[in-house]
């Protein structure tokens, strides 16, 4: 059976185990760059509403937005 040759065969055991580790980072990355990303977006409209609703003035948000930034 595969397994009981992938357990048998200790290079086959580790390149598969790092392998493994290597795609769940890929993957983890990929979804916490996503996630900044939507983050990032939603501040943005949630200061573009209190610009448009006037309890913000332009300058207000743009510093605001160049801090976030750096």
């Amino acid at each position: 059976m595969l397994i009981e040759e992938v357990l048998r065969n200790q290079d086959t055991l580790a390149l598969l185990v790092i392998g493994t580790v290597g795609v769940f980072w890929i993957v983890a990355g990929t979804i916490g760059g996503v996630l900044k990303t939507n983050q990032r977006e939603r501040s943005r409209r949630e200061i573009a509403a209190y610009v448009a609703e006037g309890s913000m003035t332009p300058e207000q948000a743009d510093r605001l937005m160049k801090a976030r930034d750096t």
